[in-house]
Formats: C-alpha cells, sequence, structure tokens
C-alpha cells in the first residue's frame, strides 16, 4: 500500500506543477489510473475424510498504472489473501513493470510481469470465468508450481520483447510473438543458481477472435538450503543418485533443477462467446516441499513424483443473455506424473451472472475424479461475487 501511495503524490505533485507552470513544456506522467478487484467465494466438498464449507477471500488487488511520457506504460500491483503467514498469501506485490510500446511490432517489457506462457496465465481472474485457472496452468505456470516455487500467480522478473504484426486488409495483425528471460524463482526473488529461464510463444490469427499458438519453457529452479539421502545401507550421503539432476557441490548448497515444457493452445473469443483449450506437458522433478518463507529450507527432490507432468483442459462459455447471462462448462484434467493411475479430472458446469459491468456472481457444479485417492469421486460447489472498481 506504500508503494501505490507514494506513487499516487507523486503523479499528483507531477501534475499540479505542470499546471502551474505556464511554460510549454513535455508531459512526463499522465493518464494515472487506480484500480482493483475483491474477489469473496463461498466453496463447499464433500471429500471422504476432508468435508469442509467455508466463505474465503479468494483475492484482493490494487494497481496504479499510467505512462511515463507518450511511449512508456508502467503499472504497478499489490495482492492480500487474507493472512501474512507466507509468500503465498502474505500481501505483496504481484507486478512491477515498464513496457515500451512504441512500436507495435517490437515492445520491450522490463520487471515482474506475467510469464509468456499459455493463453490462461495473463487473463484476468474474473474474466477467466470459472472458480480457478485450470490445474494445468496453475501446476505448470508457476501459480502452484509442481516444482515447489511459492505462489506466484504466474509472474517471475525479467525482460520480455513481444509485438504483432503482418496486418491483413482489415488492419488486424495476423501473427504475435512473444519471448523473455527470467531468474526462474517466481515473484520477489533474486536468481539463486544463476541460471535464466528462457519462455516464449508465438500465434497466429487467422480469422477475428481464432487464435492458434504454441509456447516453450526451458529453465530450472533453484534453492539454498539442505538435502540428506540414503545409500543402499541407509547411510546419509550428499550426491544424487540420478544424474539427471545434479548436485553443484556440497559447500554451496545449491540445488538446482532443469526444467522444460511446452504448450499447445487454441481460442475463439467473439460474439460473445468463449471457446478455448489447451495442452501442457513438462519435464524436470520437482521439490518435496513447497517453499514458504523465501528463507534457506528443505532442498530434498521429490522423485516420487517423477520427472513428467502434463494437463489438458477445454472449456466454453456461452451466453444466454447477451453481456448479462452466461452458462459454462469445463473439463480439466491434471496428471501430475504424466500417468492415469495419478490423475485428477474436474467435470465442471456452472453460470455467471453479470450486474453492470463491474458485479458478476458466479456458481458451479463440480464433479471431481481424483484416482490417487482411495475413494475416487467426490462433489464441489463454488459460489462467488467478485467486484472490479
Amino acid at each position: 500500500m506504500k508503494i501505490l501511495t507514494s506513487l499516487a503524490l507523486a503523479a499528483l505533485a507531477t501534475i499540479s506543477a505542470s499546471a502551474q507552470d505556464k511554460k510549454p513544456q513535455i508531459q512526463v506522467l499522465s493518464d494515472i489510473k487506480f484500480s482493483g478487484y475483491v474477489m469473496s467465494q463461498f466453496q463447499a466438498s464433500d471429500q471422504e475424510d476432508k468435508e469442509s464449507n467455508s466463505f474465503n477471500i479468494r483475492m484482493v488487488r490494487m494497481a496504479l498504472e499510467g505512462r511515463l511520457m507518450q511511449d512508456l506504460y508502467w503499472k504497478v500491483q499489490i495482492q492480500a489473501n487474507g493472512n501474512t503467514s507466507d509468500l503465498g498469501s502474505s500481501p505483496r506485490m504481484v507486478d512491477a513493470f515498464a513496457e515500451w510500446q512504441k512500436y507495435d511490432a517490437f515492445k520491450i517489457k522490463a520487471g515482474q510481469f506475467k510469464r509468456p506462457f499459455s493463453f490462461e496465465n495473463p487473463m484476468h481472474p474474473i474474466t477467466q470465468g470459472f472458480m480457478g485457472y485450470a490445474q494445468g496452468i496453475s501446476k505448470l505456470s508457476g501459480f502452484s508450481d509442481r516444482v515447489g516455487e511459492h505462489a506466484s500467480n504466474g509472474r517471475d522478473i525479467g525482460v520480455q520483447i513481444q509485438g504483432d504484426f503482418l496486418k491483413n486488409e482489415a488492419g488486424r495483425n495476423l501473427v504475435h510473438y512473444q519471448i523473455g528471460v527470467f531468474n526462474g524463482q517466481g515473484t520477489n526473488q533474486k536468481d539463486v543458481d544463476q541460471r535464466k529461464d528462457i519462455i516464449g510463444g508465438a500465434w497466429v490469427m487467422p480469422i477475428k477472435g481464432l487464435r492458434i499458438g504454441a509456447f516453450g519453457w526451458t529453465g530450472s529452479y533453484a534453492r539454498k538450503g539442505t538435502w540428506k539421502l540414503v545409500d543402499e545401507n541407509h547411510q546419509t550421503i550428499y550426491s544424487d543418485p540420478e544424474k539427471k539432476n545434479p548436485v553443484y557441490t556440497k559447500d554451496s548448497k545449491v540445488r538446482s533443477l532443469s526444467m522444460n515444457r511446452y504448450a499447445f493452445s487454441v481460442e475463439y473469443a467473439a460474439n460473445d462467446w468463449t471457446v478455448r483449450s489447451e495442452y501442457i506437458h513438462s519435464q524436470g522433478y520437482g521439490f518435496e516441499k513447497s517453499m514458504s518463507s523465501g528463507k534457506e529450507t528443505d532442498c530434498s527432490i521429490n522423485y516420487a513424483a517423477g520427472d513428467k507432468a502434463d494437463g489438458f483442459y477445454a472449456l466454453m462459455i456461452a451466453p444466454v443473455v447477451s453481456k448479462k447471462l452466461y452458462a459454462k462448462a469445463r473439463y480439466d484434467l491434471y496428471r501430475p506424473c504424466a500417468e492415469w493411475s495419478t490423475s485428477k479430472t474436474n467435470y465442471e458446469i456452472g453460470a455467471n451472472y453479470w450486474i453492470g459491468k463491474s458485479i458478476m456472481i458466479g456458481a458451479e457444479y463440480v464433479r471431481v475424479n481424483d484416482r490417487s485417492l482411495k475413494k475416487h469421486n467426490y462433489n464441489m460447489v463454488d459460489v462467488e461475487l467478485d467486484v472490479k472498481f
């Protein structure tokens, strides 16, 4: 909040000084906008031995954005989830970046922002339309990532170039590209192993509203900490029994896990309809415990989960009453070990009702099939009241 307040005061001071000065000058800070949203939620589940029903504040965000001179866009955004316990749920900065936007075909962005991976990752959580992002997006795009990274809302710190080109007769661009270099450690964290993530994608837009794309991601996730492994005689050793993930040195206490991912995506969003589907595949081990405090921690590898995972979803949001009432359905599959014996599938149906342009009431029923559980099937209900301002 202090960051946002300081920026707002600086903006007002600049505007005031500019208004009082009669001499012509370049407008340095302009078009400042304050915005945000609140997502409140009720969710119930009858999962065996884990029955629950509770109200929850899913997310609160506030943002300042504007321009420095004409071609430089900037944004700062903070998020809170209701407590201050750890990196993933305490009030924290999620966006802090600037982007030079002089040319449509070549824009440069630097700071902390969304990783350029998948169609769904960069979408607004309200207009995304469901109780949460698809499982594959959450586990393989840096939300609650399987690698063990703290909850990072699909973001990282780095530099990216992107652009649109090849206009048709109507002036609509047919091709988009984006590629960036990132720390690989998620939000608000410096690099640990000095290895950078390279993430990029491209898509074509042959007709209005249709996107067909592909994405790639290669890099690593690392920690400083301690780990213990045992050999066949149950003696503690400090080396990897599997050479796929080498330990650098015992003294450095740095463990770096390689990662390679790709995704294929298609979406049609036009005439008040949304149809979207994506497949994501990941190769690389993860840590046994998720990072939360940002301090040195356990670096044991989760070999039991294997080094492969994948996810697939297909969804449709269809207008019942245009701009007001929508029916929705989603098939959402995630395989944490890329094997059917571990798959979790959500079958979701529901509706979204918009009150004006700023308030949405969403409801859905979910039938869950989780093959890793003794009792595979259970039910969930999710109801949300979301407000944008």
